[in-house]
């Protein structure tokens, strides 16, 4: 078990390191002021109120911000890492400190430690739970189905715990979810498809103030800032092959080239790899970009994009790193087995060798951005948890009339979250004219 600061509503590093996560994230607060004026009306309305609220999210500043605003609603706020990497332990420690909030991660945990956090935000059987690639939630669905042995030991161990009747009230006393994640809202998807969701989901991701900005914007810069971190690397001149060309791919390979970086695109979507082509960039497959490589990114959600086969044909030297959520997309294992290693050379870059080459993997495979880095900037984190804020006051009012099914965000909301950073960036738009409103709305008009 990873070695803690504990007490019964929290399990954190160090308790003293809450001063210096308060002034990371009042910094991180400068950047965010939609999530400020939603704080403000929260502390007058008080739309959570009595609800008790799990959430197993990034442990940054920028959630720190969030947690404030969900108990500044009258929310009971419990917080798990949604990663083993990615929690900054002083703002952990700033927000049981300063804030009372129950956080249970510690940046490092093992893999014990990391389901026993996971435990301990279920036990406070939560209303409302928040995801960050569907952990709660499937731990919940996973109780709900009774296939406790898909569960992980210390969730598996507590739950055998609980009576038939507890468990039943465990799930059923969910209202309904946030996911913020491309990974989590896939997942949920597949659940309602195959008729299984116990309650229903708001698909933050779906949110084109998510999606649009946090993936492209956030992803494609933080991904870089976490790569350069961890290796101080010349970009420039480098051949980087970027797996995947969703939002989060094409942020990271537009952030790359800017960089001077050569980018290679492999996909398996040919739309998408349509517009990689005609963005610029050169598509190949997998099996061709391995032996020109000199750095491999993966951003994809999927399973083994990076296999052995690829790595045997990779140069010495090639770097590999990922920023999907799951430490999945570069086939570990895999190399584990076929490879010598691994020889740690820098904090986050592992050497592995490889029918005597050097490859070097960055953060044991898991979101480089957060691991090496600080995730993403503030500003943009600010539309993210708007609609994460907001999706939670969504499910409180109108849960009841949604159905067990994954939702998106009212457009209304969207569109509002949008309007709200225009006017803080100090930007106008135009508005449409009555003679334009009547002429959009008219099918007699025309040339």
């Amino acid at each position: 078990m990873t070695t803690t600061a504990a007490s019964e509503t929290s399990d954190i590093k160090d308790p003293r390191l809450a001063a210096e996560g308060r002034r990371r994230t009042e910094w991180a607060e400068r950047s965010m002021p939609v999530l400020r004026l939603i704080r403000e009306r929260f502390s007058r309305e008080r739309p959570l109120v009595g609800r008790r609220l799990s959430a197993c999210l990034h442990v940054t500043t920028e959630t720190a911000n969030l947690a404030v605003t969900l108990q500044a609603g009258g929310a009971d706020v419990a917080l798990c890492a949604s990663n083993p990497l990615s929690t900054q332990d002083d703002v952990a420690a700033h927000l049981v400190k300063d804030h009372g909030i129950k956080v249970f991660a510690i940046k490092g945990e093992d893999h014990a430690t990391y389901y026993e956090h996971i435990r301990a935000a279920l036990a406070h059987r939560p209303e409302l739970t928040m995801d960050d690639g569907a952990d709660l939630v499937g731990a919940l669905h996973m109780i709900a189905l009774n296939r406790l042995d898909d569960l992980a030991p210390p969730v598996r161990q507590w739950v055998e715990g609980l009576s038939g009747a507890e468990r039943r009230a465990l799930v059923g006393g969910v209202a309904g979810s946030t996911e913020e994640t491309t990974t989590g809202v896939i997942r949920l998807k597949a659940m309602a498809r195959d008729g299984v969701l116990q309650f229903p989901v708001i698909a933050v991701n779906d949110s084109d103030t998510k999606h649009l900005f946090d993936n492209r914007y956030g992803t494609g810069q933080s991904t870089l800032d976490g790569i350069l971190r961890a290796t101080n690397l010349l970009v420039a001149g480098s051949t980087t092959v970027v797996a995947g060309y969703g939002w989060c791919g094409r942020g990271f390979a537009l952030r790359a080239r800017g960089a001077g970086a050569n980018v290679l695109v492999t996909e398996i979507d040919p739309l998408k790899a349509l517009e990689a082509q005609m963005d610029g960039y050169r598509v190949v497959p997998m099996a061709e970009a391995a032996r020109v490589g000199d750095v491999f990114v993966t951003l994809t959600g999927n399973l083994h994009v990076i296999r052995v086969e690829h790595m045997r044909a990779m140069k010495d030297g090639a770097i590999l790193a990922n920023s999907g959520h799951f430490n999945v997309e570069i086939d570990l294992d895999g190399l584990k087995r076929a490879a010598q290693g691994p020889t740690p050379v820098r904090e986050f870059v592992d050497e592995w060798r490889l029918d005597g080459k050097r490859l070097f993997v960055l953060a044991d495979g898991r979101l480089i951005n957060l691991a090496a880095a600080e995730g993403h900037p503030a500003s943009v984190m600010d539309m993210s948890f708007a609609n994460q804020a907001l999706a939670a006051e969504h499910v409180v009012r109108h849960g009841r009339d949604l159905g067990k099914d994954v939702h998106r965000i009212p457009r209304e909301l969207d569109a509002e979250i949008a309007r709200l950073k225009l006017a803080a960036m100090g930007v106008a738009i135009d508005t449409l004219t009555p003679e334009q409103q009547k002429y959009l709305a008219s099918w007699e008009m025309g040339t």
